[in-house]
């Protein structure tokens, strides 16, 4: 299937599932969720595969095993590509439009700390900041769990002790409801923000290499 774009129908799904997140509603409405917004994104991520890895998919259903909230469906559907563990590349379509971006959403014990070695280095550190400044002025926020206090074994007045204190580490972007997302121009703009990314990702991926 060729990409040519996320249907307002689409956005039209989520934004009423976000109203009645039930199975009824999924049940009666599941055909659009496979045209409208699975079909896209796995044509989306196919397009992109030869450039950037076998994406991930991911499901629909929330583990409520152990959650207060009880609603049974996501209110977004995004699609992940690994370079490493829990680092590389994501996109998704929510209720307030498209947004794309990379990073590592998880790192404990040796990862966290070959990570934060790297970046209290004064040759790696440096190399990151300059990643992440680039990122800025090409309109990417940078955002992560974050520790409020100094991570041990680090002085409070590190030079770079803001990026000392990320538990996880992500650059993204929005497109929110721009024109584009409605036709095959979204993946040329995914693809253009994901090599954006890419010093990021590579940066990661020779930090966590210490602790392999």
């Amino acid at each position: 299937m060729q990409f040519t774009g996320f249907p307002v129908a689409a956005f039209d799904f989520y934004d009423d599932l976000e109203v009645d997140n039930t199975r009824s509603y999924w049940t009666a409405h599941k055909a659009v969720y496979d045209e409208a917004v699975l079909a896209p994104m796995k044509a989306l991520t196919a397009a992109l595969e030869p450039e950037f890895g076998s994406p991930k998919i991911f499901r629909p259903y929330r583990d409520v095993r152990f959650a207060k909230d009880k609603t049974p469906y996501k209110t977004h559907q995004g699609a992940f590509v690994a370079s490493g563990p829990a680092t590389g590349w994501y996109v998704e379509i929510a209720p307030r439009g498209m947004r794309v971006g990379a990073g590592f959403y998880e790192a404990s014990g040796p990862r966290l700390s070959a990570v934060r070695e790297a970046m209290a280095d004064g040759r790696t550190g440096p190399a990151l900041k300059r990643v992440l400044t680039t990122l800025e002025k090409a309109d990417f926020e940078i955002s992560g769990e974050r520790l409020k206090t100094t991570p041990r074994g680090y002085d409070a007045d590190h030079p770079r002790i803001e990026l000392l204190r990320h538990k996880t580490l992500a650059a993204g972007k929005s497109y929110g409801f721009a024109d584009f997302i409605h036709t095959a121009e979204l993946l040329d703009h995914v693809r253009e923000d994901w090599r954006a990314l890419k010093p990021l990702v590579t940066w990661l991926e020779r930090a966590f290499a210490a602790a392999a």
